[in-house]
């Protein structure tokens, strides 16, 4: 079986699931070895610049040739039996409807499917249907299961909290945007509450006074695509916002710097990790304290 994957989070998915891709896009890079298969896209957003530089060159992308380009010869050089694409999110990663027009123009035999994860449920699904498409059905069926399990155990442990602290969790720093899709959902399982989105509501970009006047006992900065560091180089789009020092979370040391390229923004089995973090966020002393490669606290960012 010769697999594509155009999305990290379906990279991940598809090696958890025992196969190894024929081709990946330019941000696969988990596990590993996914580093080492060839890009079948190019991404026309420089990766590295800053917040409120991304945010401009996506939207010239969007307004043009769109924010993806799909490098044809390299895919119909590994000749895939299934592509996996995403409708989630056209700034994530490779809309499904590009990858039907290539697969169509090049004349390939390819079954194109399309993820559109908003929930953990919807995760689990996902990993039945890769799991169908790929001929892995029982490997799927263990994957999700050691996965609700997991949930669960958090559940289970965040019942026994004496608190429900309110969260917020930005996925970009300028403008902001508040999380959504899995998110809302993954923090409620935590022990928290999310006052600033709905459950499956699509993250979009909020006015800092909302932030402000929402005021979360935890606070976490996970913009889409950076990990850590880039989050600490881009801090100050947070940091110097009027009436940041005066939050809630900043002033009881609650503010935390997640990796949003890794975890957060991620929907592949990783989200379980995430939601072991945000749980250990949420209730310190309930839950062990997670990676510092993951997780670290705002106020060692600013020092």
């Amino acid at each position: 079986m010769r697999v594509v994957t155009l999305l990290p989070s379906a990279t991940e998915i598809v090696y958890a699931l025992g196969v190894e891709p024929v081709g990946v896009s330019h941000e696969c890079d988990y596990p590993p070895a996914a580093r080492e298969q060839p890009s079948v896209n190019r991404s026309r957003v420089d990766p590295e610049a800053s917040s409120s530089e991304i945010n401009e060159q996506v939207a010239d992308a969007e307004s043009g040739d769109g924010v993806y380009a799909i490098d044809r010869e390299t895919l119909a050089a590994v000749d895939p039996d299934v592509i996996v694409t995403q409708g989630v999110c056209d700034v994530c990663a490779v809309d499904h409807v590009l990858v039907a027009e290539a697969v169509e123009d090049l004349g390939l035999d390819a079954e194109v499917l399309t993820l559109d994860v908003h929930s953990l449920d919807d995760l689990f699904d996902s990993v039945y249907r890769v799991g169908a498409a790929i001929g892995r059905d029982e490997a799927a069926t263990d994957l999700v299961a050691t996965l609700r399990q997991r949930v669960a155990a958090v559940e289970t442990t965040a019942a026994r909290a004496s608190e429900t602290p309110s969260v917020a969790v930005l996925d970009w720093l300028d403008p902001v945007m508040v999380a959504g899709h899995w998110v809302p959902e993954m923090v409620e399982k935590a022990g928290g509450v999310y006052g600033m989105a709905e459950r499956g509501a699509h993250s979009r970009p909020r006015e800092w006074e909302e932030v402000r006047e929402y005021d979360p006992d935890v606070l976490v900065a996970a913009p889409c695509g950076f990990d850590v560091d880039q989050t600490r180089e881009n801090l100050a789009d947070l940091t110097e916002r009027p009436g940041f020092d005066e939050l809630t979370a900043v002033r009881e040391g609650r503010a935390y710097v997640v990796d949003g390229h890794h975890y957060v923004n991620r929907s592949g089995p990783r989200l379980v990790d995430t939601l072991e973090f945000l749980a250990a966020l949420c209730h310190p002393d309930l839950f062990d304290v997670p990676p510092r490669d993951a997780v670290q606290e705002l106020p060692s960012l600013r020092a």
